[in-house]
């Protein structure tokens, strides 16, 4: 118990762990009706709209989260300017999501042959170009929430919208079977959007902001290094994870796509609960520290208490890997136990990669950015591509092992002068 109050860290995961168990839980579930009523074609498909989804919705945000977390922490005792930088963001994202949103208004239709092959599914892809303004904004809120290290407010926002978004998608797969699938993720974002105004309309002394009719230049060169990046992840990870899927369908079955989702789906379910950690303490913390010896202190806290977390957790997972299974899909998806070993050392090289990752996110160091996640991405598809010629699906699981492995030798390269130094002190 003192350990838990003396570590802020510690703090924040296990106040995240209680969102967490929620939507480990409901994901198990929603995992579970998905398999019954959908099967694996079903699972690929729904995989492929979520893909998108994120690459529109990261592409219209630009960066939008890490640039406002950073800006807010550094104004947060200047509410002038917090009201400058609030305006900025307001108006340029405003504009960009309402830009994005026409466009796949406009290739709805080419949009829906390349994601499902087949122009039939175009409504939910209209749907979501609609909401995606009102997603930019949600994900403005959010992103100031955890400027302010509102870490409770968050959490609950996050554990009551999961609910609702579970209780949405149930339904419809239930109704319009793979339709009301991929409906299910646009109005899920509606519903996102719904609760965390309902929660802004409560705290209107901390979005109290002088709304003015302007972009700022200054903090335009703070988005823009933001945004380069963001660009490039935001497009490079779905792609990457598209084309991949697609080539498993077009040189093995959608079925096998659907195998090889179910594995990234699973894996989802414990990653998040790091990942979100992550992103409420790791990030402001790093965007607040500003000495190399600082952040060597940082980096030993997560090597010493994150790290570990997360190997006992995969342990755990492996070890009740049968019963997690049969919870969660069908007797359709039983490949699924031999595959999942790969995803867990990758999941594990990952979570040490991160440590790094975030260091270079958040201080903007856009060269060594763009080296990352071009290696990455790159090594995963080809790596992908060569081995499942041979082994299917769990060949495509290998590549993503071996794709983080490069990723990890290639941050411990960049940060090597962090371990020469701390080795002669």
């Amino acid at each position: 118990m003192k350990l838990l109050q003396q570590n802020t860290l510690l703090k924040v995961l296990s106040l995240n762990s209680v969102s967490v168990a929620v939507n480990f839980v409901l994901g198990i579930i929603s995992s579970k009706i998905i398999a019954v009523f959908l099967g694996a074609s079903g699972m690929a498909l729904m995989g492929s709209f979520r893909n998108f989804a994120s690459m529109i919705k990261s592409m219209a945000t630009l960066g939008v989260s890490n640039s406002i977390v950073k800006l807010f922490v550094e104004n947060k005792e200047d509410k002038q300017e917090l009201s400058v930088i609030y305006s900025t963001f307001f108006w340029l994202f405003l504009a960009i999501s309402s830009i994005m949103g026409i466009l796949v208004l406009a290739f709805a239709e080419p949009i829906s042959d390349f994601l499902f092959f087949t122009n039939s599914y175009t409504i939910p892809i209209r749907f979501f170009a609609l909401l995606l303004p009102l997603m930019v904004i949600n994900t403005f809120w959010l992103a100031i929430y955890n400027g302010l290290e509102r870490y409770k407010k968050i959490v609950f926002i996050q554990i009551v919208s999961n609910i609702l978004v579970f209780g949405i998608t149930a339904f419809l797969i239930w109704q319009k079977q793979i339709f009301g699938g991929l409906l299910s993720i646009a109005i899920g974002e509606m519903l996102m959007v719904m609760v965390t105004f309902l929660f802004v309309r409560q705290d209107k002394e901390s979005f109290r902001f002088d709304l003015q009719k302007l972009i700022s230049p200054k903090y335009l060169k703070v988005i823009k290094r933001f945004s380069v990046m963001a660009l490039l992840s935001a497009f490079a990870v779905p792609m990457t994870l598209l084309f991949i899927r697609n080539a498993i369908v077009q040189s093995h079955s959608i079925e096998e796509a659907g195998i090889w989702d179910a594995v990234n789906r699973l894996s989802s379910f414990y990653m998040m609960f790091f990942s979100s950690g992550l992103s409420l303490y790791y990030m402001p913390k790093l965007a607040s520290i500003h000495t190399e010896s600082e952040f060597k202190a940082e980096l030993k806290s997560y090597f010493k208490v994150f790290v570990p977390l997360f190997f006992l957790m995969l342990v755990m997972v492996y070890w009740a890997k049968s019963i997690i299974l049969e919870m969660a899909f069908t007797e359709a998806f039983s490949s699924v136990n031999e595959l999942l070993i790969w995803q867990l050392a990758g999941d594990f090289i990952k979570i040490m990669t991160l440590a790094f990752g975030f260091q270079i996110l958040v201080k903007t160091m856009m060269k060594r950015y763009f080296l990352v996640e071009i290696v990455f991405n790159i090594s995963y598809f080809v790596l992908a591509v060569f081995l499942m010629k041979a082994s299917a699906v769990e060949g495509v699981v290998k590549a993503y092992f071996y794709a983080n492995v490069v990723a990890l030798v290639l941050v411990l390269l960049m940060f090597r002068k962090v371990f020469i130094k701390s080795k002669d002190q």
